[in-house]
């Protein structure tokens, strides 16, 4: 049996990319709830191989979808993708209380794998959440942007 392949983010993903490159077409895929997941979270891959903000602006159009796997996996990949492009929607999930916990967990997560120094008072402020899977989410996004911005961190 062959194995999965290793993207070039370093992870083995729940499905492989799709060889559509029109970003039309992906975010016709991605969008339409009546599309089979396997083939939506194809086209979230492919978008996040393409790698432009345009492909940042689309997964963000996947927010819209009625199932939270989908959303947590569009999250997960903004922030493998490390654009700050990504931020201001995924702080929108995140501060979301009507959204799935699943969901906003992995914001936060990609919020802290993304970076950006600016981001640390959103993420503090959902430090003391009633939701643990939020709360701890937020910690360990705040201990990445420590790590990787030590200097600026500490002013």
């Amino acid at each position: 049996m062959p194995k999965p392949e290793v993207s070039e983010f370093g992870s083995v993903d729940p499905a492989p990319p799709t060889e559509i490159k029109s970003l039309e077409k992906l975010n016709f895929i991605l969008t339409n709830e009546d599309e089979n997941m396997f083939e939506r979270m194809r086209a979230v891959f492919s978008l996040r191989n393409d790698g432009s903000d345009t492909s940042i602006d689309i997964l963000s159009n996947g927010f819209n979808s009625n199932s939270a796997l989908l959303k947590h996996e569009i999250a997960y990949v903004m922030g493998q993708m490390q654009n700050e492009s990504a931020i201001p929607y995924l702080i929108e999930r995140l501060e979301d209380e009507k959204e799935h916990v699943m969901v906003r967990h992995e914001a936060a997560e990609a919020i802290g794998a993304i970076g950006d120094i600016s981001t640390k008072p959103i993420l503090e402020k959902f430090l003391n959440h009633e939701l643990p899977e939020i709360s701890e989410s937020c910690e360990v996004a705040l201990g990445l942007i420590s790590h990787y911005n030590k200097e600026s961190f500490e002013e």
